[in-house]
């Protein structure tokens, strides 16, 4: 298969991915484990570091395995593939802090909507997490590209850290 055609392919299976699993994501995020968009009440956020996910592991004893593991490890898993797929889809993701920057804004400005449209809370820990996990995704997608000694949409094997 010729470069550009197969760069067309893994850009499209990119897209597709960061698309339909970003529908996803928007969904979990403002309708999905039972929220319901509010019109008043109180806002609900977090702004000190690391005080949600230090909750979770100092009180893991009353706090269910269900409710832990979501906040917790699906916070983290959750942005693995974006994390892989957006350095393919966008090229200035292809080096580390370009890419942590434009996934941090992202999630700062769905963060700001869940809290403002009370849909959930807006806390500073699910941004940690969420990079954490967006990360590990983009760690996956430099060891693909280091291990076969090539970038996956560069088919003469230049690869650029």
């Amino acid at each position: 298969m010729n470069r550009e055609k197969r760069s067309a392919l893994v850009r499209l299976a990119a897209w597709i991915i960061l698309i339909g699993y970003g529908a996803c994501l928007l969904y979990w995020m403002f309708v999905g484990f039972g929220r319901t968009a509010l019109s008043s009440g109180d806002l609900s956020y977090n702004l000190i570091p690391l005080r949600t996910i230090s909750d979770y592991f100092l009180h893991y004893q009353s706090i269910t395995f269900r409710t832990w593991a979501i906040n917790i490890i699906g916070n983290i898993g959750v942005f693995v593939p974006i994390g892989a797929a957006m350095p393919v889809v966008f090229p200035k993701c292809r080096t580390y802090f370009p890419f942590l920057g434009r996934f941090a804004v992202a999630i700062v400005v769905l963060e700001t909507l869940q809290t403002f449209l009370r849909a959930g809370s807006g806390d500073v820990d699910d941004l940690i997490l969420n990079a954490i996990g967006a990360s590990a995704g983009y760690i996956l997608y430099k060891l693909y590209a280091r291990a076969t000694n090539k970038d996956p949409l560069n088919e003469d094997g230049n690869f650029s850290a």
